[in-house]
């Protein structure tokens, strides 16, 4: 398996990109910085095999998100990446007057942009196509929002609401990318570029047809419960806004699901992951 990932330094991204690398899958890595990994003992065997593969780059910027599409491709005798891993995600700064900000604010949502106006044209085939895997969040949506425990509402609201108007961005840059209704326009602030659907190199509307969005609960440290053996339901799929919403998930659990089930069983859905 050959994997493009965006926004796989640390946590999530991270946690999935090894649990790819440990089935032999070759992951390449679009990293601003090339020192992330020092210290990381796990990641430093795959860079030395080789199935590890770093570029150095910034998703913000475009011409770099197109080096590593390139650099994925090298990496496959045929040119074909099969999974695209996005999980962009902002460091945040939390003001106890305002709430969290991210910065820029427009982070995640930009860069899906530069993804997908970037795409070879090969893998516009829907023969070869990648399959994408983009990580998001609940609570993003008037959906998904609406179906939240009270209590998570009103903490999102304080603290979540400037990085939810860049996730409803990203989500209705995938609606329209892959066909699926959308009908939250007005939600939230529209941060999206003016005619962003008919930027240079944008696919045609509907035209990616292996899209998984993954909406975790809030994320904490805690181990990846998916592991251990005996315990069922380690943690609740709830699949297109269907049933409710629960507060937490860990990191760990989201790579569980990404590459333990959503590979095999998940594709043009929407998904949340809770307790």
């Amino acid at each position: 398996m050959n994997v493009y990932a965006i926004g796989a330094s640390q946590n999530v991204g991270c946690y999935t990109a090894v649990r790819l690398l440990e089935r032999g899958a070759t992951v390449t890595f679009l990293l601003r910085r090339h020192t992330v990994f020092e210290g990381n003992d796990t990641m430093q065997h795959f860079i030395h095999s080789g199935n590890a593969r770093l570029v150095q780059g910034d998703a913000l910027k475009l011409e770099d998100v197109a080096h590593g599409w390139a650099e994925s491709q090298a990496a496959s005798p045929v040119g074909d990446v099969d999974v695209v891993l996005f999980s962009v995600g902002g460091a945040l700064q939390i003001d106890w007057l305002r709430g969290g900000k991210i910065h820029p604010q427009n982070l995640c949502s930009a860069s899906l942009l530069n993804v997908l106006r970037t795409l070879p044209s090969a893998l516009r085939d829907p023969a070869r196509q990648p399959r994408f895997i983009v990580v998001s969040t609940t609570g993003a949506t008037r959906s998904s929002h609406d179906r939240l425990p009270f209590v998570m509402r009103v903490f999102y609201w304080w603290l979540l609401t400037q990085p939810h108007v860049d996730k409803f961005a990203l989500e209705r840059v995938l609606a329209w990318a892959d066909g699926t209704h959308w009908d939250d326009d007005g939600y939230h602030p529209d941060i999206l570029p003016v005619d962003w659907q008919h930027a240079e190199g944008m696919p045609e509307q509907g035209s990616l047809r292996r899209v998984l969005v993954v909406r975790p609960a809030f994320l904490t440290n805690g181990p990846a419960k998916g592991d251990t053996q005996g315990q069922s339901p380690l943690y609740h799929i709830c699949e297109d806004d269907k049933g409710s919403e629960g507060y937490t998930i860990s990191r760990r659990d989201v790579a569980h699901f990404i590459v333990e089930k959503a590979l095999a069983d998940w594709e043009r859905k929407r998904v949340s992951l809770a307790y």
